[in-house]
């Protein structure tokens, strides 16, 4: 089968397409045929080396990818609630020996995986699980009543808007940040006020602290400002850190670090998360389709910033 492969840590150049064998499921795991597969922040750290620490076990060619989509192909033993032929959406780990999502099969446990609805378009929905679970978790971490104020940042990307839409269903008042182009966007989301977002980030934490003066309940991070992102909580709030990196936690400050990874219910929050895509509650958005070949294309419109919506791997 075809996969996308890491043979050695580089820029996007180094990607490449390699062959490998089908994988056979275990015990409690499900084969998938892939439909699509997205590209994400991770995938590009994994490349690079940042996370080379993760793969020292693991033989290269190393295949990225958290995010699938497609039907079942084959049960590993014991596995129940799955049949084959089922169109199915999930959460890929790629830190294991058979690695990431994006190749032509993958075996996934079962418990990491759910039913996609009719409504729901099969390729499109790759773009969900990774983002949108990290917003979910990130507003689990927080718990904010109904009513609160909740800050994001980075609102027009994939992360960013799936938080917005997210904390609209939790009855939370969101105020967030886009650039000019990208207000109409971040509107139409949900977020009940939009300021500007600036270069400089102490430009965007002026422009929050201009509508919220004593500062957001709750921030979640996904554009990443780290240290100047504790400017918009409010004393005793809570900030949720989309990436790791370290801050200190003045005035109160509740710092906590999403991790999809350890989310504790993967499948609960996949259930929820794709019955209110199926309904347009969260809105799957694609950026652009690849080709397996035209990943490396991928990543490097990823890093030059500005992709709003998923880039997909479509096999």
């Amino acid at each position: 089968m075809r996969a996308i492969g890491i043979p050695s840590f580089g820029p996007p150049d180094v990607l490449a397409v390699v062959e490998r064998p089908v994988p056979e499921p275990a015990a409690g795991q499900v084969r998938v045929k892939v439909a699509a597969a997205a590209v994400n922040p991770t995938d590009l750290m994994l490349r690079s080396g940042e996370l080379a620490a993760y793969m020292s076990d693991f033989t290269p060619p190393y295949t990225p990818g958290m995010d699938v989509s497609g039907h079942i192909d084959a049960l590993g033993p014991d596995t129940t609630g799955f049949a084959a032929g089922d169109r199915v959406v999930g959460f890929v780990n790629p830190f294991t020996e058979l690695g990431g999502a994006q190749a032509e099969y993958v075996c996934v446990p079962a418990d990491q995986l759910v039913p996609l609805p009719d409504a729901a378009p099969l390729v499109e929905a790759a773009g969900l699980p990774m983002n949108a679970l990290t917003a979910h978790q990130a507003l689990a971490l927080m718990d904010l009543a109904p009513g609160a104020t909740l800050a994001v940042t980075g609102a027009a990307g994939a992360l960013g808007g799936y938080a917005v839409q997210l904390a609209v269903q939790r009855g939370l008042r969101v105020v967030a940040d886009a650039r000019d182009e990208d207000r109409d966007l971040v509107t139409a989301l949900g977020a009940d006020t939009v300021v500007s977002r600036h270069a400089d980030p102490q430009g965007t934490v002026a422009a929050y602290r201009t509508v919220l003066p004593h500062g957001a309940d709750g921030v979640v991070d996904a554009a990443v400002l780290g240290h100047a992102a504790l400017e918009i909580v409010a004393d005793g709030g809570h900030l949720v850190r989309c990436r790791p990196y370290d801050l200190p936690a003045p005035r109160g400050i509740v710092l906590h670090q999403t991790f999809v990874i350890a989310h504790p219910d993967k499948a609960g929050a996949l259930r929820e998360l794709v019955g209110l895509a199926a309904t347009g509650a969260l809105t799957l958005r694609t950026a652009d389709r690849f080709a397996p070949a035209d990943a490396a294309e991928a990543h490097r419109r990823l890093e030059k910033g500005g992709v709003r919506g998923r880039q997909l791997i479509v096999f």
